[in-house]
């Protein structure tokens, strides 16, 4: 598809992506990259706390230089953006320990795909907080949803994968909790669009400290970088945390409801295919079911129920149904990681 059909901005504010690049690759390859996500945590072989530390703070190094060169050009963000930034870093902080530990228990590819179900606890929590209601799709997905978390811990069948799938499952869908916590308060942050970084960065920085202090307090951080485990957080901070992030910042909002969906699904799939590929990771047919049910209920969450035209501005993966059917919250979801 022709880059000119896609690269226009469709929110006001936005700056252009570089002339000749496709909104949609530019948001498939940041959703890829994040899909080395969970790989590059298991080939560190660092603890929980201390994989989410340098991950936060190696990136702090390349997004808080970039947030002040956004400054310089567009002036001081007030001071309640900035709170809430740093506030997200708390509730980032704790999905990432519980994401790594999840990792080490039901291996990479499965922990991905169940810290998924923040796009539709998203929606719920605004709803029980914010009294914004979620659409049908939402509530209709979340039977499918919990039968897929449930036949992902192995707890319906026998010889799940995963050293502890029961608590891998536990702490994936808690990863997913505390991420809906992350992403609203990263909402209220990140109002202006035209800003990509300076939330990102001060979430990220927020976090390195918190996760340092739940180091501290579980006793597994490690604050000096050992090697080659250092060079693998080191990809995870660049990648993940700064290329892909900024990467779907910068696309989503001008993409169709309907591409967002589909893009949402490239990174829990390609890091499923990853763990398969690299790490030799077999889940079971129950599991393999499990993910599809997870999955396909997230799919059906977020597409649009009619046909979608244009390329006009288009809600974040997470956000669901038709404008009517659709929460006002609609930079609530994300890609995952």
């Amino acid at each position: 598809m022709s880059a000119s059909r896609v690269s226009a901005p469709a929110t006001p504010g936005l700056a252009p992506i570089r002339p000749g690049v496709s909104a949609r690759w530019t948001a498939a390859i940041g959703a890829a990259i994040i899909a080395f996500s969970a790989i590059f945590v298991k080939l560190s072989h660092a603890s929980d706390s201390t994989a989410a530390i340098f991950r936060c703070f190696d990136a702090s190094l390349i997004l808080v230089p970039l947030a002040w060169a956004e400054q310089r050009r567009f002036g001081p963000r007030p001071w309640r953006a900035r709170r809430a930034g740093l506030a997200a870093g708390v509730f980032f902080a704790a999905d990432l320990v519980m994401w790594d530990r999840a990792i080490t228990d039901v291996g990479a590819g499965l922990a991905t795909v169940l810290a998924n179900v923040q796009v539709i606890l998203v929606p719920l929590v605004a709803w029980a907080l914010l009294r914004e209601a979620p659409g049908r799709r939402v509530l209709a997905a979340l039977g499918p949803v919990l039968l897929g978390v449930l036949l992902i811990s192995g707890v319906l069948v026998h010889g799940a994968y995963g050293t502890a799938p029961l608590a891998g499952a536990a702490l994936g869908a808690g990863a997913g909790l505390a991420y809906v916590g992350a992403l609203l308060l990263l909402r209220h942050g990140g109002a202006d669009l035209s800003r990509p970084v300076a939330p990102l960065a001060e979430m990220t920085a927020s976090a390195t400290v918190v996760a340092a202090l739940i180091g501290i307090v579980l006793g597994d951080a490690r604050f000096v970088p050992v090697w080659p485990g250092a060079a693998w957080l080191a990809l995870l901070a660049v990648g993940s945390q700064v290329i892909g992030w900024l990467a779907i910042t910068r696309s989503l909002p001008r993409l169709p409801a309907a591409t967002t969906s589909l893009l949402l699904m490239i990174q829990p799939i390609g890091s499923l295919l990853l763990g398969a590929l690299l790490l030799g990771e077999r889940p079971s047919a129950s599991q393999l079911l499990g993910v599809a049910l997870l999955l396909g209920a997230v799919v059906y969450a977020t597409r649009p129920a009619g046909p979608v035209s244009g390329t006009g501005p288009a809600p974040r993966p997470g956000s669901a149904g038709r404008p009517r059917d659709r929460p006002r919250h609609r930079r609530g979801g994300r890609l995952r990681r």
